[in-house]
């Protein structure tokens, strides 16, 4: 079969053959890769950086998507730390580590939007006692992320969600998204103006972490 390969960190994946997945559990099926999905973390495992990276080469970079089992369904998985990812025509996934897909799902929207969109999923359902009508603040809104972010907040009851990111473009869609307030971090006087409106949120959750967290908290 043909795959997405890296052969060296220092150089991008590589259109090439590579061998064929076997399962090897009960618990264990190859399917044919439909959408794989493309985000940090896929970067960071393609070029060693990320700190699970075990330096091994060749390796298939890809840790999600959706395949289309023997059976014909549609399931979108999570593969552990492996050489063989989704990038690739086949893998082969754990299927106590994925789920069926309802019929008429998107399975390249599904592909793309499941990874970051879990990180406020995780944090407001897991991570905190998150209550229905809190307000709150997402600190790089304009990503992929942080616009999943406004929707979660949403869904899960959010009283107020507060959007900040530099992209004036992305922030007028964040509105559209739900957000009920943004604002765009392109000066100091900015800042000064998300550190008022943020003195009263109940979450921050936040996507840029550096001087402007530092900046707003105090």
């Amino acid at each position: 079969m043909y795959a997405a390969v890296v052969t060296s960190f220092d150089k991008p994946p590589a259109y090439r053959e590579f061998p064929d997945p076997v399962a090897r559990s009960d618990d264990e099926i190859v399917v044919a890769v439909v959408a794989s999905g493309l985000h940090r973390r896929v970067r960071s495992q393609a070029d060693g950086s990320h700190y699970t990276s075990s330096g091994e080469l060749p390796l298939v970079p890809g840790i999600d998507g959706v395949g289309r089992a023997p059976d014909g369904t549609l399931r979108y998985f999570v593969l552990p730390d492996t050489t063989m990812g989704a990038m690739a025509e086949r893998t082969v996934i754990d299927q106590r580590r994925s789920i069926v897909l309802p019929d008429g799902a998107d399975p390249i929207l599904v592909a793309a939007a499941v990874n970051p969109v879990m990180s406020s999923w995780v944090a407001l359902r897991r991570r905190i006692d998150f209550q229905p009508g809190q307000t709150v603040l997402i600190l790089g809104v304009t990503g992929s992320s942080g616009r999943m972010a406004v929707q979660v907040a949403k869904r899960l009851g959010a009283g107020e969600v507060i959007g900040a990111g530099r992209d004036a473009q992305r922030l007028t869609a964040v509105r559209e998204l739900g957000a009920d307030a943004t604002v765009r971090l392109d000066s100091a006087a900015a800042l000064g103006d998300l550190a008022r409106i943020a003195r009263d949120v109940d979450v921050v959750i936040d996507y840029l972490w550096g001087p402007i967290t530092a900046d707003v908290m105090p």
